[in-house]
């Protein structure tokens, strides 16, 4: 636990305001994206805040309302209603707070670094596009149409400003988080100019109360849980996905290690209650997160300020918030976005594997298009492929004679399923003489393809009336082998001791 110094202090809660004020836009976007009320979305970044900040494993990381799961409930909404979106929202909790009870948090360090920086750029781009749907609004027939002339000007002119203030605040002063600054001269220089824009009000209202506890308005039965569970999984799944990618970003940004499962089991928990209390749930968000651990807040209390300064908006300080220029809280997006963009991408063509290169561009490609969940999992996928393949093609044999005059084959690499062709074209059975050795003391079988391989060869040595003598291979493959289980050579100082992953020695 970080000592309260009146240093620790100003820094978190600054930061938190500043996070606060650029949760508003975000969290009423999101929710009128799932065509929900602006206060669901307020109310869920209020709640989710709270409990990930207080109880979660990341502490620095900001979760709240999230665009990658408001466009999963909306179609659930459109078709049965905001009250079955709630009961959904707890279901995802209750999902998440299974996944982390099995303790499975920690498969994402399995994640693949060339994932990583798909998923990050990805982000990186959806926030920076997402920012554009500002410069639309209501054409005379109610369609959304591009601003232009004046109004467009204004509005870009205060996004310059606003990120020239921002970049500039620094070389100043460090004592106050720049991104507040410039939130805070673009919303006085608005005021004190008379200058007419776009403010966060025109998006939707965010006065209200405390929120109320209610169980979801909907039958609770089966034919209920039919219609939510499809949508709750997806929710869940895209919900940890983004938050423990987010958690593995800021670790190693801080350069600390936070806790997977127990963010899970906060995660899971925050929803439970969004759901009772009104919210549509939410998970870790990249900006904000980025906004907070750049302004030199790494500890438990900017997120706890975060989410009261929120719950202090809507209940009293709504016309101040209200009156901030939209575009000012664009511009804060827009340094985020150039902040979280990892530049240095660039910088691996032609250092790094094109393979790397390909799954870095697929995942951010995918997570633009698509979702970021189907992005991960497809960049972990062609990842394993990549990886499957490059091992397969390091299978080698050193080929010698003895003293006897026998062949032996020094085998080295790994046999598996996806080296098992090459391995089979290592040997030349009809031109080896009457003994053969294969030598496995620089090799390691795997899988029961590997397995297979093994006795299928020692058949085609024996068909031809010539014996193999298999060297080096562990217990557990000798206790699998059929055919060339007779051929194994015993050497129990010398004999590697590994697993094979094979049901039979279930």
């Amino acid at each position: 636990m970080p000592s309260l110094t009146p240093a620790y202090l100003k820094i978190n809660l600054l930061a938190g305001l500043t996070v606060a004020l650029a949760l508003v836009p975000e969290a009423i976007a999101f929710a009128l994206v799932a065509h929900l009320s602006p206060l669901t979305g307020l109310y869920a970044a209020v709640i989710v805040a709270f409990i990930t900040s207080c109880f979660g494993g990341r502490p620095g990381m900001i979760s709240a309302a999230a665009g990658s799961l408001a466009v999963v409930m909306v179609a659930l909404v459109v078709q049965h209603g905001a009250q079955y979106l709630l009961a959904a929202v707890v279901l995802m909790g209750v999902l998440q707070l299974l996944f982390a009870a099995a303790r499975l948090g920690k498969f994402i360090r399995m994640v693949p670094h060339p994932v990583m920086l798909g998923f990050v750029n990805g982000l990186a781009l959806v926030i920076f596009l997402a920012q554009f749907n500002h410069f639309k609004e209501p054409g005379p027939d109610g369609a959304p149409q591009w601003m232009a002339g004046p109004e467009l000007a204004v509005m870009a002119g205060i996004i310059v400003v606003t990120m020239a203030v921002i970049y500039l605040t620094p070389r100043l002063t460090k004592a106050v988080p720049s991104t507040l600054v410039g939130i805070l001269v673009a919303s006085s220089g608005c005021a004190l100019l008379g200058i007419e824009t776009k403010t966060v009000g025109d998006l939707g209202s965010i006065a209200g109360g405390l929120p109320g506890f209610a169980l979801p308005d909907v039958p609770w039965n089966l034919e209920t849980l039919r219609i939510v569970f499809p949508y709750s999984l997806v929710l869940a799944g895209v919900g940890l996905i983004e938050s423990l990618l987010t958690l593995t970003l800021i670790d190693e940004i801080t350069d600390t290690r936070g806790q997977p499962n127990r963010e899970s089991l906060a995660l899971g928990a925050a929803n439970v209650a969004a759901g009772l209390f009104g919210g549509m749930g939410g998970c870790a968000l990249i900006g904000q997160s980025m906004i907070n651990v750049n302004s030199g807040a790494t500890g438990r209390l900017s997120g706890i300020a975060a989410a009261l300064f929120l719950l202090a908006f809507i209940l009293f300080g709504s016309s101040w918030i209200e009156a901030i220029p939209l575009a000012a809280l664009v511009g804060v997006m827009f340094v985020v976005c150039e902040k979280t963009f990892e530049w240095g991408t660039f910088r691996l063509v032609g250092k790094v594997p094109r393979a790397d290169l390909c799954v870095i561009v697929l995942v951010a490609g995918i997570t633009l298009v698509y979702d970021l969940a189907l992005a991960v999992i497809a960049g972990v996928i062609v990842s394993a492929l990549v990886f499957a393949w490059q091992h397969a093609k390091q299978v080698r044999a050193a080929v010698s004679h003895d003293g006897q005059g026998w062949k032996v084959y020094a085998l080295e690499g790994t046999l598996f399923f996806a080296s098992v062709t090459p391995f089979q074209a290592l040997f030349t059975p009809k031109d080896d003489p009457q003994d053969v050795i294969i030598d496995f003391l620089h090799a390691r079988v795997v899988d029961h393809s590997a397995i297979q391989a093994i006795d299928a060869l020692a058949e085609r040595y024996r068909v031809l009336g010539k014996r193999l003598h298999l060297r080096h291979l562990s217990p557990d493959c000798r206790e699998l082998l059929d055919k060339a289980r007779g051929m194994v050579e015993v050497n129990l100082v010398e004999d590697p001791r590994y697993r094979v992953a094979d049901d039979k020695l279930g």
